[in-house]
């Protein structure tokens, strides 16, 4: 016969007769969850970051054990989120893991039907050379009698995870290019 007190009795009864009116201590704890470690437990170290879903900018803990994310959670020293993450960003951890990441180039030529695998450095001057070509190819120096010094080809939008310094140094790149097309996500 089972024991009427203690792990082994029904938690609405624990919950009820318990000091645990609330049930978020040892009224929720059974036989099994008493042996349970959490998932960070056996972290090294704990990395502060900020969720990369949206502008809202929730704190999270990343969890690191041997070079490799083990675990995100939501960071409760964040005057933002509290501890709180949202679905996405609680499912973040597999944009680090997940099967689906790519961690090579891919790249699929005008026209084409298949990816193919390129070079970061082969990839990079790809991008460089099509900045320089699109500056090139749509520069105004002049619209209706007006200086305008400008390029309508080039635009930036910046993303939520993006810190001060990093917006202003993006900024000043697309400045530099003459893009006046210049927004950021935080803005959206």
């Amino acid at each position: 016969m089972r024991a009427r007190t203690g792990i082994g009795q029904w938690p609405v009864l624990r919950q009820i007769r318990g000091g645990d009116r609330l049930g978020r201590g040892a009224a929720a704890r059974s036989a099994r969850t008493e042996h349970l470690d959490p998932r960070v437990a056996s972290a090294e170290k704990v990395v502060k970051s900020v969720c990369p879903y949206c502008a809202v900018g929730c704190g999270q803990d990343v969890y690191v054990q041997g070079g490799r994310v083990t675990q995100i959670e939501g960071d409760s020293d964040s005057p933002v989120s509290r501890g709180r993450l949202c679905p996405k960003g609680s499912a973040s951890l597999q944009l680090t893991t997940g099967s689906a990441r790519e961690h090579r180039v891919l790249y699929r030529r005008p026209h084409g039907h298949q990816w193919e695998h390129l070079d970061l450095d082969v990839a990079m001057d790809m991008v460089a050379d099509r900045v320089i070509k699109t500056r090139r190819e749509t520069w105004q120096w002049k619209q209706d009698d007006k200086v305008v010094r400008r390029t309508l080809g080039i635009a930036s939008l910046g993303g939520a995870t993006l810190d001060n310094e990093e917006n202003y140094l993006i900024k000043k790149l697309a400045t530099a290019l003459g893009a006046v097309q210049i927004e950021n996500q935080a803005r959206i």
